[in-house]
């Protein structure tokens, strides 16, 4: 073996010494543990599978539904968000913008994830890495792109990561600012462009045509529900849409709810159109809308404006509007109990919308909450377009169709 030099010998002892004297501890091996590695494998491999396949969307077994969604002008103005857009941008480096911005048709606005950042890392730039410039601009564009309640939800969910990393001193995989923003296609009066925020439990995707927004697939969820420890005692998430949901169910007949029941026992996770399911084939399940009373309806209807209440107003009353023209042929179904402090699942699904609501097994609180057992302590929803409108990828295919070649 050959001897190492005395020019080397001496650089290996200065850089030993500078160790020591800075107070850091040399590790033989990376903090990653071999069990997350493992885990950012199969979720790695997972997400590459599933964007190996085209994008169809969601579809019963029967079929996409053509027809559902035009390009049109809904009279609302989407300048605020565009600028907010651009100004973000303008902040941003060569080096951000390399892995942050992309084509309005790149795979990228499908490779998300609910899970934490250690087992599916994002691209883009997050708000942990900004300089304060950046993370005002970011703000700005979420308080332009949300309602007051979309904001609201989004900081807290973001609180929810504080608990997590207090509960588990994981900085790997937690803390509330580990939230990736993307931007696909030039912010544009005319043109298709949009933006991606993404991180654990919160989901946004933002579609931008002239004066139409599209804002699926969005996942909102958390753990733990109430926090207890951390910076943010008392930090509470989703109870609005777990309370209108049991009122809901809580509201039907015995014969309605019977309509309404996949199954009476909650016992599992029952969530199935999260990451990598933009192809989902779910046919409709459940109670439908027109055999429920005009207050059921109404009801119903306020479970679905607290998903799409979180988009920006106006937009969520055009989304509102759309649904509701559907809401005879809107599927409402639920796993679980209806007492008033029942453990359960529900699913609202109809040609445009298909909503998840999922009390789920601890992750990060297994301190506290027994292993593999659904608890109101983590939630999970999704909200999505079927039908092939998701990441407005619909009307994205008919504004190119119409463009000159």
């Amino acid at each position: 073996m050959k001897k190492p030099s005395k020019k080397s010998l001496v650089i290996a002892s200065i850089v030993a010494l500078a160790v020591i004297l800075s107070g850091v501890t040399v590790l033989s091996q990376s903090l990653y543990p071999t069990n997350l590695l493992n885990q950012k494998g199969n979720f790695s491999r997972g997400a590459t599978n599933a964007l190996a396949q085209p994008f169809r969307g969601v579809a019963t077994s029967s079929g996409i539904i053509e027809g559902l969604f035009s390009v049109r002008s809904t009279g609302q103005s989407t300048d605020s968000v565009r600028r907010a857009a651009d100004n973000m941008l303008a902040t941003l480096s060569a080096i951000d913008l390399s892995r942050s911005h992309f084509a309005i048709d790149d795979p990228e606005w499908r490779d998300w994830s609910n899970v934490d950042v250690g087992i599916f890392p994002r691209r883009g730039i997050s708000l942990e890495e900004m300089n304060p410039q950046q993370k005002t601009a970011a703000w700005a564009l979420l308080r332009e792109a949300l309602s007051a309640e979309g904001i609201e939800q989004t900081v807290n969910i973001m609180r929810t990561e504080d608990a997590l990393l207090e509960i588990n001193g994981e900085p790997i995989r937690y803390g509330e600012e580990k939230y990736y923003f993307t931007f696909m296609g030039q912010p544009s009066a005319d043109q298709p462009w949009g933006f991606q925020l993404d991180g654990h439990h919160l989901i946004v995707n933002f579609f931008v045509l002239g004066d139409q927004i599209v804002m699926t697939p969005a996942f909102w969820g958390g753990e733990p529900v109430v926090t207890e420890v951390g910076k943010y005692p008392g930090n509470t998430i989703m109870q609005e849409e777990q309370d209108l949901g049991l009122e809901l169910m809580q509201s039907l007949s015995a014969s309605q709810q019977r309509q309404a029941t996949i199954n009476p026992e909650k016992t599992r996770n029952n969530q199935i159109a999260a990451a990598n399911q933009d192809n989902l084939t779910l046919d409709y399940e459940g109670i439908a809308g027109r055999d429920l009373d005009s207050a059921q309806k109404l009801q119903l209807l306020r479970v679905i404006r607290a998903f799409v209440g979180n988009l920006r107003d106006p937009h969520a009353k055009v989304s509102m509007d759309e649904i509701g023209q559907h809401i005879d042929e809107t599927h409402f179904a639920w796993v679980g109990g209806d007492e008033d402090d029942a453990i359960f699942y529900y699913r609202v699904h109809s040609p445009v919308v298909l909503i998840e609501f999922d009390h789920q097994g601890p992750v990060g609180t297994l301190n506290k909450n027994p292993a593999g057992i659904p608890s109101r302590d983590h939630i999970h929803t999704i909200i999505r377009t079927p039908n092939g409108n998701d990441y407005g990828k619909d009307l994205l295919s008919q504004h190119l169709a119409a463009q000159p070649h």
